[in-house]
C-alpha cells in the first residue's frame, strides 16, 4: 500500500477522518433489489443480465486513495515495489459480463425533442412539461422501474429493461460528477435490445475509468 506523498502516515489511516482531503470520497446509487425476473429477458438480450444481478458496492475510499497515489496517467497503469499492473478489458468483463468487442458508445450530446425519445424508448417523460432536457435523474428511474404492473404488456416490459439500464450506466459503470442523474445520451443506443449488445460497453467503463483517477501529482497536496 502507498504512503502519502511527502508523509510518513498511511493514506488508509485517514479513512475514519470525515475532514481529510487525502481520502477520495464518492457515492453509487446501486438499485437494492433484484429486476423483476419478467425483465432478464431484456436484460439479457441487451447483454446486461450479468451486471443487473450486482446487488451492492461496499466501495473502500482509503484503499481507493491508497491506489490513486500508485497511478500514473501516462502508462495507466498502478506502480507498486514490485511490478506494474493495471484494469484490463478482460477483467471488466470477466467481472461484469459484459461485451467489448463492437461498435463504440457513442451519442449525441443534446437533442431536438428529448421528450419525444422518452416517451418513444421509457413510455414516458420525466421532463415535466421542459421543452429541453439532457438527464434522467435516478429517482425517477427507480419510480419506473417499480410500477410495472402484473399484467404488464411487452412494450411496457421493454421500456423498464432500458430504465434499468440507463439506471445501471449512470449509477454504477459510468458516473459522472453530478451523481443523481444519467445522460439522455445512452438511451438511442438501447432502442433495439438485440443491438444493444454490439456495443463495446466494456471499452467504454474501461476508458472511463482511465479518465476519472486523478492524477496523483495534483491530487495530494
Amino acid at each position: 500500500m502507498a504512503r502519502l506523498i511527502g508523509n510518513d502516515e498511511h493514506t488508509s489511516d485517514a479513512a475514519n477522518n470525515v475532514d481529510s482531503f487525502r481520502v477520495l470520497r464518492g457515492r453509487v446509487s446501486v438499485l437494492k433489489k433484484a429486476p423483476d425476473a419478467r425483465l432478464m429477458p431484456y436484460l439479457e438480450l441487451a447483454g446486461f443480465g450479468s451486471v443487473a444481478l450486482i446487488r451492492s458496492s461496499d466501495l473502500r475510499f482509503d484503499l481507493l486513495s491508497a491506489l490513486v497515489e500508485r497511478w500514473h496517467s501516462e502508462t495507466h497503469t498502478f506502480h507498486f515495489p514490485c511490478r506494474e499492473c493495471t484494469v484490463t478489458l478482460e477483467d471488466v468483463a470477466l467481472q461484469l459480463g459484459l461485451p467489448i468487442d463492437g461498435s463504440p458508445v457513442t451519442g449525441v450530446s443534446s437533442f431536438t425533442d428529448p421528450a419525444a425519445l422518452c416517451y418513444q424508448l421509457l413510455g414516458d417523460s420525466p421532463g415535466d412539461g421542459e421543452s429541453y432536457f439532457s438527464g434522467i435523474k435516478f429517482t425517477w428511474l427507480k419510480a419506473k422501474i417499480g410500477q410495472l404492473s402484473a399484467n404488464a404488456t411487452e412494450g411496457e416490459l421493454m421500456c423498464a429493461a432500458r430504465a434499468y439500464i440507463m439506471h445501471m450506466v449512470g449509477a454504477v459503470l459510468m458516473p459522472d460528477a453530478n451523481g443523481d442523474n444519467v445522460h439522455l445520451m445512452y438511451l438511442p443506443l438501447l432502442a433495439d435490445l438485440s443491438i444493444a449488445r454490439s456495443y463495446s460497453w466494456g471499452s467504454a467503463i474501461l476508458a472511463m475509468l482511465y479518465r476519472s483517477i486523478p492524477n496523483n501529482k495534483n491530487y495530494f497536496k
